[in-house]
């Protein structure tokens, strides 16, 4: 008797696994796809350094856009700040407006040495897409 009830309920196990694997949905072979803006400004004196926005697509494609250098002749420039700033946001406004979500921001600065003023200011934007 009691090994006709484990075969009973073993069977039935088995069974309820069987019908609840057909009935649970399975989920959507969804595609992600990634985007990532690199974002270079330059911290020299005098504006001679050179600050970009780099995007790379999800096919790999690079597209570059000059922005301008925190500093001018006359020190640091807050109107160029705001352009970078208009800039960037403008780029991640337009991605988000074609299905792109902000995933990941991170940042750091290289502040040279000893020796120089030079530094940067990086900031990397990470975007995801799902289809």
């Amino acid at each position: 008797m009691k090994k006709q009830i484990l075969i009973i309920s073993l069977a039935l196990i088995a069974l309820s696994s069987l019908l609840y694997s057909f009935s649970t949905p399975t989920p959507d072979a969804t595609q992600v796809k990634w985007l990532q803006i690199t974002v270079i400004e330059s911290v020299v004196p005098g504006g001679a350094g050179r600050s970009r926005m780099i995007t790379i697509d999800e096919n790999g494609k690079t597209d570059e856009v000059k922005i301008n250098n925190f500093f001018s002749i006359a020190g640091i420039n807050f109107g160029n700040i705001r352009e970078n700033d208009q800039t960037v946001t403008n780029e991640i406004q337009e991605l988000t407006n074609q299905g792109w979500t902000l995933e990941h921001i991170s940042s750091g600065v290289f502040s040279g040495n000893q020796n120089n003023s030079n530094g940067i200011f990086l900031t990397r934007y990470l975007l995801k897409k799902t289809e």
